[in-house]
């Protein structure tokens, strides 16, 4: 983890916009931030350093979700990143009535004439079927553990995720699962949603769970809160330790003091 946070910290001072008296022109950009001026008083006094600091943290809110998260995981979990895709690893095909039975909960979920529960929706596609094969969706896990019991996919989310997203992801994942159930029929197998940190949160590592689902458009409206984790729960499920999360974060305060350091 520690090596992971040093290389990341050495490509974003390499990036960090300590000079931007060379920015790039930007004049929509500016012309925007001036009806903020008066918001900008006494907190923001180099319009150009701003807009190249923004870029920069938009950077690094790409590589802590595409890079940093991930990485620890799998570091935590003895996990790694699996994708059955046609490009990766291949489809992989359920029985017809795993897929009529997915379709029936994402009516059912849509058209709000039901309550997503994980033991139901199991219950219809952890099934053995002689109906015929048909392709799951295109899935990948950010995480997949497996060990002699037990196939564990993850998929690690924004905080703050585009509207619409939840639908489609609620779909992907319970296919996943028909698949995963198939290709694995002797395991038990699960599939979380999950989320690094809660946003709403008043201290750092922890987290009011229905505060948070109901914060994002359409959640709860499809999923089931025993198939999330967030915050720590999530860093402590991946170690199966306790206090992970803190120690995450004081390894890396420990490297940000290094690094900066005379």
């Amino acid at each position: 983890i520690a090596t992971t946070v040093i290389k990341i910290l050495i490509q974003r001072f390499e990036t960090f916009p300590v000079d931007a008296s060379n920015n790039r022109n930007a004049p929509f950009h500016k012309a925007f931030l001036n009806a903020f001026q008066d918001k900008f008083d006494g907190k923001v006094s180099d319009v150009p350093f701003f807009i190249s600091l923004s870029s920069w943290l938009h950077g690094l809110n790409t590589t802590l979700g595409q890079t940093f998260f991930e990485k620890v995981a799998h570091v935590l979990s003895d996990g790694e990143k699996r994708e059955y895709t046609s490009k990766k690893l291949g489809n992989i095909q359920i029985h017809e009535t795993q897929k009529n039975n997915v379709n029936e909960i994402m009516t059912t979920l849509s058209n709000s004439q039901g309550n997503p529960n994980l033991q139901k929706e199991n219950e219809l596609i952890f099934i053995d079927d002689t109906s015929r094969l048909v392709n799951a969706l295109d899935f990948s896990a950010d995480v997949f553990i497996e060990d002699e019991q037990n196939v564990v996919a993850i998929e690690l989310k924004s905080v703050k995720p585009n509207s619409g997203e939840m639908r489609g992801e609620k779909q992907k994942i319970l296919e996943g699962k028909a698949a995963l159930y198939k290709r694995f029929p002797n395991k038990n197998i699960k599939f979380f949603m999950a989320f690094p940190f809660d946003p709403t949160s008043t201290t750092p590592t922890d987290f009011v769970k229905t505060r948070f689902l109901g914060s994002i458009i359409n959640m709860t409206k499809y999923f089931d809160p025993s198939e999330t984790l967030v915050a720590r729960e999530l860093w402590d499920y991946l170690s199966g330790g306790i206090n992970t999360m803190e120690e995450i974060i004081e390894i890396m305060t420990n490297n940000f003091n290094e690094k900066v350091a005379p």
